[in-house]
Parts: structure tokens; sequence; C-alpha cells
């Protein structure tokens, strides 16, 4: 197989998370590189088994990864990175762009149109505070086995769940005064913002 592309890849991060996973594993299948997603990086970049399925297939036809089969009973399909995949994700690497995060947490959506924080809060601190030990004692355990860019991965995820918390502890000790005034507003509904101090968010057009 060439190395050139053969067609426009049009490369997305869900692409170039594939073509990570098969630099680092040396050779992969689907399978493997689903399997290595969800094992590692699912708390920051989650991406459905589908989804990998589909890039395989379109980083084969670009010419970014080659395939082969493997011999014996499984002949499972294996991929491996082509050199102009090897540069397609050494150029990304090297890609210092700053692209806005996109924070897509459900809890806080229902908080402002007036989901009730004694609900929500107690539930959110839970999933957190677990999520939070499970991140600290990967730390502790396989810490020193991780590449300083995994580490620090890790590390964020930590701070994440840190900061969650000590988000979701606020909104509980809020008081039951403040809970009732927002439940009000967001009963009101309509097309007016509302005017409390708790409403005013920052600009996130972009995100």
């Amino acid at each position: 197989m060439a190395d050139s592309p053969r067609a426009d890849p049009r490369l997305t991060t869900p692409s170039f998370l594939v073509l990570g996973f098969v630099h680092q594993l040396g050779e992969a299948s689907p399978y493997d590189v689903k399997v290595e997603a969800a094992r590692t990086v699912a708390p920051f970049w989650s991406m459905p088994h589908a989804q990998v399925y589909a890039q395989c297939d379109r980083l084969v036809a670009a010419g970014l990864l080659s395939e082969s089969r493997q011999a014996g009973g499984r002949n499972r399909r294996l991929l491996k990175l082509t050199a102009a995949g090897e540069a397609a994700l050494a150029e990304w690497l090297a890609d210092s762009t700053f692209v806005p995060v996109e924070a897509r947490e459900r809890g806080i959506l229902k908080l402002w149109f007036g989901g009730r924080p004694e609900v929500h809060s107690p539930v959110q601190l839970d999933a957190h505070r677990d999520t939070l030990a499970n991140y600290e004692e990967m730390s502790a355990s396989i810490g020193e086995l991780l590449t300083r860019g995994q580490r620090e991965a890790l590390e964020f995820g930590i701070r994440y769940e840190r900061m969650m918390i000590d988000f979701w502890h606020w909104v509980e000790q809020r008081g039951e005064g403040d809970a009732d005034r927002d439940s009000g507003a967001g009963a009101r509904g309509g097309t007016d913002a509302p005017h409390h101090r708790d409403a005013e968010l920052p600009d996130t057009e972009g995100q």
C-alpha cells in the first residue's frame, strides 16, 4: 500500500485518537483501539465504539493506516501507521492551536433550567468522589509507569474531579433560601434571562 494519502481524510480529533493508539501499540486491530481508548482516555475523551471502526476504515482509505490480516484462526484485521500517517500524527501533536473546551455537564444544565440543587448535588458529589478515588488509586499504583504526558493527563482528571466536588459542595451549601428562589425563577420560565446574581455566567460564545 502506498504511503501517500489517496483521498482527503478530513482528519478530526477522533481520527488522531485512532492514529495515536495504533502508534502506541505498534500494530492494532480496531477492537484493540476500542479497548485501549475505553481503558485510558475515556474519562476526558469518550468515543463511541462504532466511530472507532468508522475512523479505521477512513484512515485506511486515506492511506494513513495500512491493513493486513493476522495469520491463524482469528484472522484479525491489523493496522499500522504508514509514513503519511506518522507525519500527520506528528504534525497534529506539534500543533498548539487552542480549541475551546466543550463543557457538557448535564447536572449544571438542569440547574440552569430550574433543577433542584438539593436533589442533584448529593448524586453529583457521590459520583465525583468515586471518580476522584479511582484516579488517586491509579496514580498511586501505576503513576510511575506512565509517560510524562499520561501522568499529566491523569493529574488533569484528579484536579478536575476536585474542582467539581468543590463546586457541588458549594451548591449543596447555598441554603434552602437560595434554592427556593432559583427554583421559583426556573418555574416562571419565559424568554427573559434570570436577573439574580447567580445567573450571571461568563460569555462562552464559540464553545
